[in-house]
């Protein structure tokens, strides 16, 4: 029949379809607004989001396989589970699930704890997914442009444990490729997890030494102070998600996020290739912010 992607126009939804695309299958592309969507030749965009039930019965009855990415939102966790009990009820046979890195450590991290209740709905109906679990993504570093140029300073205060960061199109490849394995299988498969980490484990000092490398300054590490994270934050999101954005960076500080020598490896098995690490997310930000 068909794939769904959910969150396809978001910065992982984008990397999943650009990784369908080209595979001959019929690729459908669920986002509010179909009349503004620029998607690739051959996808389809069809209505609807998350939060409407009856819209996103329709639409799953018309897939076999899907992509389920649950917004971050004060709703998440339902979000998520009523889109896999939908998924179960229309006879699905195949669905990717984007958790998270850690979920199941991290119980006082909001969006975490989200995460993994939904891996434990998974499990318990014993649905026919693969569950991929993201670390910390590079790409979130593009943000980092105004002080690493302006000021010579890294300001995401990651702390000197490690975090595994992972590329966005190593999770965009990952995705497709088990989307397309589901999708072609002739019945449901069975349950699979993947820990999707880059083969670095990057903590404050490398940081600031890679992108000292890759810009050619001096750059240094702006700090490990939380309150002044979330109070920079609230000037661009809603306070609940700053506030989770906190814990999660002091989990982070207190613990890392990192990944072991077989993840990695196992990783590299399904993808065919090793991940990509920060170093080179770090040289191409510095060869395009150059040529401006």
């Amino acid at each position: 029949m068909a794939i769904l992607v959910t969150g396809s126009t978001g910065v992982v939804g984008q990397q999943v379809i650009e990784h369908l695309n080209g595979s001959g299958a019929d690729v459908r592309a669920l986002t509010r607004s179909p009349e503004k969507a620029q998607f690739p030749a051959g996808v389809t965009a069809v209505k609807g989001e998350l939060s409407d039930l009856d819209g996103l019965r329709s639409v799953m009855k018309e897939v076999s396989t899907v992509f389920i990415l649950a917004p971050n939102a004060a709703d998440e966790l339902t979000q998520a589970l009523q889109t896999l009990n939908i998924a179960r009820e229309t006879g699905v046979k195949g669905i990717v699930y984007l958790s998270v890195f850690k979920g199941a450590e991290y119980v006082d991290v909001p969006h975490f704890a989200s995460k993994h209740t939904a891996e434990r709905l998974i499990e318990h109906c014993d649905l026919p997914a693969t569950v991929l679990r993201p670390a910390y993504f590079i790409q979130n570093d593009v943000r980092q442009k105004d002080p690493l140029l302006t000021h010579g300073v890294y300001a995401m205060p990651i702390g000197a444990r490690g975090i595994s960061m992972v590329d966005v199109r190593d999770i965009g490849s990952a995705a497709a490729i088990e989307l397309l394995r589901r999708e072609r299988a002739a019945g449901p498969l069975p349950r699979e997890t993947y820990e999707l980490v880059g083969p670095d484990a990057i903590t404050s000092a490398d940081v600031a030494s890679i992108w000292a490398d890759a810009l050619g300054r001096a750059v240094r590490y702006g700090g490990d102070d939380l309150d002044v994270l979330e109070q920079r934050l609230k000037s661009a999101a809603p306070g609940w998600l700053a506030y989770d954005m906190r814990l999660m960076m002091s989990r982070y500080q207190q613990d890392g996020a990192v990944a072991s020598a077989d993840d990695v490896a196992r990783l590299a098995t399904l993808l065919g290739r090793q991940p990509k690490t920060y170093r080179e997310f770090a040289t191409e930000m510095a060869a395009a912010w150059a040529k401006g």
